[in-house]
């Protein structure tokens, strides 16, 4: 029996669906009216779907009204999610039929996830408001910064349905580790060969050596690699036996340093100093099935890669020294396997006294039930959230839209970015720089030199891709995501929101001026459609050889442009 919780999923799935035209729902699908509304029929063989539809204008012209498919021969509902997949997957190729259990089984999982949210929500805002205090707007310092990622792991992905799930997990596992929790666990540690490991960059002094870890015959020889407690067992066995280090890598029993998992719930703080975050390997996948959180050691030279280019631009653009941090990612070691790796990502110091939240927490429910936005707003802002969604597009596209004339777009979307708040103060702080697009063209006519990265997919000698992420990440994921979520909570009319949008992107543009200016303008402000991330197709429902993908997190359909000028209007 569907209960609130499917309904609620089901209408995403669907909303997902059509807007990435899986079984030609948008292209072959013909818009009828009802006395209730309007509704899409598909045609199969012997039969038509019937799907209800609401507009919508986020991504895609219509979303789903109801959390149900009709057979429009005996006008049967289909109202489970497994329903509704097989009904959909009965009309796709044969050869995407697995796709369609895959996504099955993800819905499933997201599914057991949301239920579990909701029997445990009492006792998960008790242990924040008992840890960080009962005003989210004092939550101050880095160590608070993560209960903020706790209620933020709570909330929907803007684009992808089942964003709450992640394969393979069991209840047990996921309340021990995951985010959404704010569980505090120890992490394991493996003795790894010295000569087995390429070493990035100097480790924290609160590095354990071997002998820390009652290792002390091998301290002369190898170096503690961390590992997640859910790698240990049989994930981490294989990955030992592929780099042959079996017989030469010892796991040790002692478990010298607690953490707490951060929003990516692979990457977690040391509680001992909420500075130091660890990027570790997991066996599961997210936004996704081919998705996996493991880590591939060409990703950290990357980050690192990454990092140095944009230390770069503010070098060449000192105006941004005191308003856009970075977090350093430098430090990383790995063994050769995507199951042996660690990225020591470290945070800028002197920010204690400082409000430290996610853009990814802004709209999720904080403890007593008001927008976290609220909270925030109440603090810096007057109780205005629109001043503060103001503030932030200002220095966001100012910052984006300088990289962009710099040749550069970053994959910074909500969870890789954060909003470092003092009274009287806003600054942006970027962590996670591995996945960016480049114009080498615009790239080394701003700052002449070598730019290399491991993936060969990062440089390019057009502007294409580069205002695909753009608009995809800072544009749909970082504004419009919050101007529809600010409308739909009530905070302000869409139109309003969509119009700030638009104000800020155009101002920053219009400061670029010249080739880089008119580029955004045509590709993003005037465009009369704007591409999408066809997140589900890429990632779950059709291998690469079928989708094309060359990067599944890039991998795009179009939408609606809500930015055009008729949109326009003043608060």
């Amino acid at each position: 029996m569907t209960d609130a919780f499917e309904a609620e999923l089901l209408v995403r799935v669907l909303s997902a669906l059509l807007r990435e035209d899986v079984v030609g729902l948008r292209t072959h699908g013909t818009l009828v009216r009802r006395p209730d509304g309007p509704w899409l029929r598909l045609p199969a063989e012997g039969d038509a779907l019937l799907l209800p539809v609401v507009e919508d204008g986020y991504q895609h012209e219509y979303a789903a009204r109801l959390p149900l498919l009709v057979r429009e021969a005996d006008g049967g509902e289909l109202t489970s999610c497994r329903a509704v997949l097989a009904a959909l997957g009965a009309l796709a190729e044969p050869e995407d039929h697995d796709g369609f259990d895959a996504l099955a089984e993800e819905c499933r999982q997201t599914l057991a996830t949301m239920r579990l949210h909701a029997a445990t929500q009492a006792e998960t805002v008790s242990r924040l408001t008992s840890r960080h205090g009962v005003d989210p707007a004092r939550w101050t310092g880095l160590a608070s910064s993560l209960a903020y990622d706790t209620l933020a792991a709570r909330l929907d992905h803007p684009v992808y349905p089942t964003a709450r799930g992640r394969s393979g997990l069991t209840k047990d596992q996921l309340r021990a580790h995951a985010p959404e929790f704010h569980p505090r666990f120890a992490l394991r540690w493996i003795a790894v060969p010295r000569d087995a490991l390429t070493l990035t960059g100097a480790l924290p002094e609160s590095w354990p050596t071997p002998a820390a870890l009652g290792l002390p015959e091998v301290r002369h020889t190898h170096m503690a690699l961390p590992v997640h407690p859910l790698t240990v067992g049989a994930p981490l066995d294989d990955a030992l036996r592929a780099t042959g280090l079996t017989h030469r890598a010892l796991l040790a029993d002692r478990t010298p340093m607690d953490v707490l998992p951060t929003l990516s719930m692979r990457t977690v703080a040391t509680v001992a100093d909420p500075a130091l975050h660890l990027k570790l390997p997991l066996v599961t996948a997210t936004l996704g099935l081919r998705n996996k959180r493991s880590i591939k050691p060409g990703t950290l030279v990357d980050g690192a890669a990454g990092q140095r280019l944009l230390e770069a631009v503010i070098a060449h653009e000192p105006r941004f020294r005191e308003t856009i941090l970075l977090a350093d990612e430098s430090t990383y070691a790995h063994a050769g396997h995507e199951l042996l790796a660690v990225l020591c990502r470290r945070y800028p110091a002197g920010l204690d006294d400082a409000v430290v939240v996610p853009m990814a927490a802004l709209l999720a429910p904080a403890p007593g039930g008001r927008l976290v936005v609220d909270h925030l707003a109440d603090r810096f802002h007057d109780g205005d959230p629109l001043a503060l969604l103001d503030a932030c597009l200002t220095l966001l596209f100012d910052w984006q839209t300088t990289l962009f004339e710099h040749g550069i777009a970053l994959e910074s979307h909500q969870q890789n970015i954060s909003l470092v708040l003092r009274p009287g103060s806003l600054r942006l702080l970027f962590k996670d720089n591995d996945g960016p697009r480049v114009n080498t063209a615009r790239l080394t006519a701003a700052l002449p030199g070598a730019w290399r990265f491991d993936d060969a997919r990062v440089l390019g000698t057009d502007d294409g891709p580069v205002a695909d992420l753009f608009a995809t990440i800072t544009v749909h994921l970082c504004a419009g995501a919050y101007a529809f979520g600010l409308a739909r909570h009530g905070r302000a009319p869409l139109p309003a929101l969509l119009g700030l949008v638009r104000q800020r992107l155009a101002e920053a543009v219009e400061r670029l001026g010249g080739d880089a200016g008119a580029v955004l303008r045509a590709r993003v402000l005037d465009a009369p459609r704007l591409p999408v991330k066809a997140m589900v197709t890429a990632g779950t429902l059709l291998s690469k050889e079928r989708s094309g993908a060359a990067d599944i997190n890039k991998h795009y359909t179009t939408g609606p442009n809500y930015l055009l000028r008729h949109r326009d209007t003043t608060r």
